[in-house]
């Protein structure tokens, strides 16, 4: 194996790697927000490092200005993206998970963390 097939091993292979954690943190963590952060990061890292080890394999030509332009495209938009839904979801009233230690935007949409002997609706 050559020095450039090692790195795209190793770019491939971390970014598959954090797209197989958003995908755990989607099934795992307790509520939407959490969800929606795990996967955010995890195929924005994920597909980013794919994206990489494809540039590098390739090294010149279209397939690498795709690349490089894919991951400057998903590097602006997906973190965006994920915050408008998540904002959106709270405004719209989407429980917070009941072990919420803070709330930064109870004061400006007037909610709050709901108490332990409050019900809480989990519907996701």
């Amino acid at each position: 194996m050559t020095s450039t097939e090692i790195l795209v091993t190793i770019f491939i292979g971390l970014g598959t790697a954090f797209c197989f954690l958003g995908a755990l943190g989607l099934l795992r963590m307790p509520d939407f927000y959490s969800r929606m952060q795990a996967t955010t990061k995890g195929t924005t890292l994920g597909v980013g490092l794919v994206m990489i080890g494809v540039a590098l394999f390739f090294r010149e030509g279209p397939a690498v200005t795709r690349a490089i332009a894919l991951v400057l495209f998903l590097f602006a938009t997906a973190p965006v993206g994920g915050h408008m839904v998540a904002r959106a979801a709270y405004i719209l009233g989407v429980p917070l998970w009941p072990g919420t230690k803070s709330d930064a935007m109870a004061d400006a949409y007037g909610r709050h963390v709901a108490d332990d002997d409050e019900d809480v609706v989990d519907y996701l």
